[in-house]
């Protein structure tokens, strides 16, 4: 919104009026992300339920594995599982209700959407252009949004400290959470980072073709003759063969960086919670570390996967720029 001064009966008003073209933008953002949240979120789910069965074994500490919590007509539920779908029926209202009654001037949770959409909208365009956000952004603000929910989603009280287990000399033991952080899962990781590398694949053919996605990974770059050009080829082709074999691991990386540092955070939140007397207390501050780790986490994994389809489809961006200079 815009504030201005506004000469009336000889004294002066504050007149508030709303920045059309950003907030149009803004909203039409919003609409699409509420069209795409469930069939993003139903995507990540259902290559998770592939691997959800790995139940954990006896371990000491937090499991390294989500725990099984029930079998409803065979089907495997896990406790990360759980959190999950609450987390995304949590943003699937959340988007609802900031939409349903849009107004010019937003208040409320509509305003608070709208900037949060366009933070993420401008941030995005200046990462990977404005040509490519068009098209991306759909998918880039989901996963941003829904990684840093679930990130805070595992902070709260009661999430892998509520369950059953078993009383022993040392106190009650935990053995079955009802609850897990829903990251601290490599399933839901590595379902994110495929879904991601399925639409990378999709994004580079439609914006460069299968001709120029096979250039952009092994074509020599820039313009040379003669023998330089052949062993420019051979050298670019090699060069291309080592990236294939780095674009194969990258789902790997992707899962591994985000369940990685997902788990250890949890580790040792539960580490410090074991501390005589004053456990409640020592968690303090890594409670505030963990907020603060769970938005940066958040935060690369969007921007990694932003740029790894810029690096792919950067040949057609600068074709697309040139013009406009």
């Amino acid at each position: 919104m815009t504030v201005k001064w506004n000469k009336s009966g000889g004294s002066r008003d504050l007149v508030t009026r709303p920045r059309l073209g950003k907030t149009a933008a803004a909203r039409h953002e919003v609409v699409k992300l509420l069209r795409t949240l469930p069939i993003v979120c139903g995507s990540i789910l259902t290559l998770g339920f592939g691997t959800v069965a790995m139940a954990a074994t006896e371990e000491h500490g937090l499991s390294q594995k989500a725990v099984e919590i029930a079998t409803p007509f065979g089907f495997p539920i896990t406790n990360s599982m759980v959190v999950t779908w609450i987390v995304t029926i949590g943003l699937i209202v959340v988007a609802q209700l900031a939409t349903r009654r849009m107004q010019e001037i937003p208040q409320g949770l509509q305003n608070f959407v709208e900037w949060l959409i366009e933070s993420l909208y401008g941030f995005l365009e200046g990462v990977i252009g404005p040509h490519l956000v068009k098209r991306t952004f759909w998918f880039f603000a989901t996963i941003f949004i829904f990684i840093l929910a679930a990130n805070w989603a595992g902070l709260v009280p009661g999430v892998g400290s509520m369950g059953w287990g078993h009383h022993t000399p040392e106190g009650f033991q935990l053995d079955e959470p009802f609850f897990r952080g829903a990251n601290a899962d490599v399933n839901l990781t590595m379902a994110m980072a495929l879904v991601f590398f399925a639409n990378w694949i999709i994004w580079g053919l439609r914006e460069s073709g299968p001709v120029g996605f096979f250039k952009e990974l092994f074509a020599p770059k820039g313009s040379t003759t003669g023998a330089l050009k052949v062993l420019l080829t051979v050298v670019f082709f090699a060069a291309g063969c080592l990236e294939v074999v780095s674009i194969l691991f990258r789902p790997i990386s992707l899962s591994f960086r985000l369940y990685g540092n997902v788990f250890a955070g949890e580790t040792m939140l539960e580490t410090m919670a074991r501390v005589p007397h004053i456990g409640w207390l020592v968690q303090v501050p890594f409670y505030i570390l963990e907020l603060l780790v769970g938005f940066v986490q958040a935060l690369v994994f969007m921007l990694l996967t932003a740029v790894f389809t810029l690096l792919i489809c950067q040949h057609h961006e600068e074709g697309a720029a040139s013009p406009g200079h």
